[in-house]
């Protein structure tokens, strides 16, 4: 009975992981490869902590994620910035209209913890990887 349970738990798990994944267009580092060397920064930065900056550049610490993720994208920019000495910031990938209503509430946060947010989309994507670096893409105003 219980092994039942235990095997129902594990495939109900692995079910919403495949669904969950398989609604983006892409995958998350794909817009983080192409949004960060076109930022000239380093991707998959490793801290003492053994934790990853997705993209760390002269002045900031990014967290790249999907917009339906954005307050964990938050936490983990606010202390990799901390972590790094860089600013926080965070590439909010968006991907489809509906993902909007979470860039308004990252936004929301952005004057009460010096957090910048960046936004890519699979449109800006797209012109990284066919023609170099994307320039519809949002980046960081100051030379990394």
């Amino acid at each position: 009975m219980l092994r039942g349970f235990v095997i129902a738990i594990i495939l109900l798990t692995f079910a919403f992981h495949t669904t969950t994944h398989s609604r983006n267009i892409h995958p998350e580092k794909l817009y983080q490869r192409a949004w960060c060397a076109d930022a000239g920064g380093v991707t998959e930065y490793a801290l003492e902590d053994r934790t990853r900056v997705d993209c760390l550049t002269d002045e900031y610490a990014v967290e790249v994620d999907f917009a339906a993720k954005w307050a964990e994208a938050v936490g983990q920019a606010l202390y990799y910035g901390l972590a790094t000495g860089r600013k926080p910031a965070v590439l909010l990938i968006i991907e489809r209209p509906a993902d909007k209503k979470h860039l308004e509430r990252i936004r929301a946060l952005t004057e009460k913890t010096g957090l910048t947010v960046w936004t890519i989309s699979p449109e800006d994507l797209g012109t990284a990887v066919t023609s170099g670096p994307a320039s519809k893409m949002d980046k960081p105003s100051a030379s990394p």
